[in-house]
């Protein structure tokens, strides 16, 4: 099996950095939900006006990842990270100022959509796999994983005071220029140029690894459970404000559940990371999307109230985020790091998948039915589906006898 680099960027900076900006880049997008009603009011939109941008987003950010991703492997992370924020920034500005359905759509989800693809987790967590040694990558990605829910934690109340106190326009206006502050830590991921001679990297084309890739089936179960990862939590954290407000909660019950969501998925990601160390990596994701579905079911079918709100919140928090840093670890285990990102990229666009759909059929069977119940029992059918499937991926370091045989070659 391959090796990191021998010259590597120290984990120290690579964390901090990658942790900065992963709070930074997830942060400003779990709030989005918080614009819904203000932005669809003053504009006169359906939900499903804005529910679609939202979803074209996830859709943009999926489709562009693998490009982003093999841009970073190839050129290093350091010019798709300068990219995505100078595009997330611009994203921002826009979105505020769009007055029509398709301008929106082109903002808050083309442009922000394709930013994000090279500011989150596949383009940090290629340069965590490239440069943090095996024994320690599963708990560093925990760590950078935990490092997006602090920033939920952190941006969400931010957002909504920015909302309150200045008004839906201007708050964009000042996460535009909050984005950009990305672009300085983008400085302390840059990597050598060139892998040194004696690196042991697998000696693959991109072709080789697609076709290696897409032909194992573990890859393919992993893409399958992403795909609900995205529906369930791109769909609860774009439509749980509403919901909530559906059924006479406060708005600030609503800031409070994301806010929560954020905390408590500080404590789940960080603790898939660590688990990663220790255990299969399949039980955890099984794991993961079973109790997924036990909260949602409990959450749907109990007395609605402010605490059962704040309880399935902790609840689905420990659990939000909690899949990335296991599959993106399964993922190195068993391909390497060479192409991590690039393949990361491929799994999270089925990832989006699921969030395009998840967060557009909120909006449309809201709008077609005055209510969201089906689209929760959706949920819950696709994480006992998701528990399933990753039940038989195989995580052992795949075989590439015509590499090895090359390299000793060499």
């Amino acid at each position: 099996m391959s090796t990191a680099p021998t010259s590597r960027l120290s984990m120290t900076q690579v964390l901090l950095c990658g942790a900065a900006i992963v709070t930074l880049s997830m942060g400003i997008r779990h709030g989005f939900g918080l614009w819904l009603q203000p932005v669809t009011t003053e504009r006169g939109w359906t939900r499903e006006t804005f529910a679609f941008a939202l979803a074209v987003q996830n859709l943009a950010w999926g489709l562009a990842g693998p490009f982003a991703g093999m841009l970073a492997d190839r050129f290093g992370a350091f010019r798709v990270l300068v990219a995505g924020a100078l595009l997330y920034a611009l994203g921002l500005v826009l979105m505020a100022l769009s007055t029509s359905g398709l301008a929106f759509t082109g903002s808050a989800g083309l442009l922000i959509g394709m930013a994000q693809s090279g500011t989150t987790y596949a383009v940090i967590y290629g340069v965590i796999g490239r440069h943090v040694a095996p024994e320690k990558r599963s708990w560093a990605m925990g760590v950078a994983a935990a490092a997006g829910s602090f920033g939920q934690f952190l941006m969400v109340p931010v957002e909504n005071g920015l909302i309150a106190g200045l008004g839906w326009q201007s708050a964009l206006f000042v996460l535009g220029a909050v984005a950009l502050a990305i672009v300085p830590l983008s400085f302390g991921l840059r990597e050598p140029r060139a892998l040194p001679a004696g690196s042991g990297m697998p000696q693959q084309s991109v072709g080789a690894a697609l076709k290696e890739a897409f032909g194992s089936r573990s890859f393919r179960l992993l893409t399958a459970g992403y795909f609900v990862c995205g529906f369930q939590v791109v769909f609860i954290g774009v439509h749980l404000p509403s919901y909530l407000k559906d059924h006479g909660l406060a708005p600030q019950v609503a800031t409070t559940a994301l806010a929560l969501i954020g905390l408590f998925n500080v404590i789940g990601t960080y603790a898939a990371g660590v688990l990663g160390q220790r255990l299969a990596k399949r039980h955890i994701l099984s794991a993961i999307y079973a109790l997924r579905a036990v909260a949602i079911t409990a959450f749907v079918t109990l007395p609605l109230s402010p605490l059962s709100v704040y309880v399935f919140s902790a609840v689905m928090g420990v659990l939000w985020l909690s899949t990335v840093p296991p599959t993106n670890a399964v993922i190195a285990q068993i391909f390497g790091v060479r192409f991590l990102s690039m393949l990361g990229g491929f799994v999270f666009l089925s990832h989006q998948l699921g969030s395009f759909l998840g967060v557009w059929l909120g909006g449309k069977l809201y709008d077609a039915t005055g209510s969201y119940d089906v689209v929760w029992w959706i949920a819950v059918a696709l994480g006992m589906f998701a528990a399933l499937v990753n039940q038989p991926v195989r995580e052992h370091p795949i075989a590439r006898p015509a590499v090895a045989s090359a390299s000793s070659a060499a």
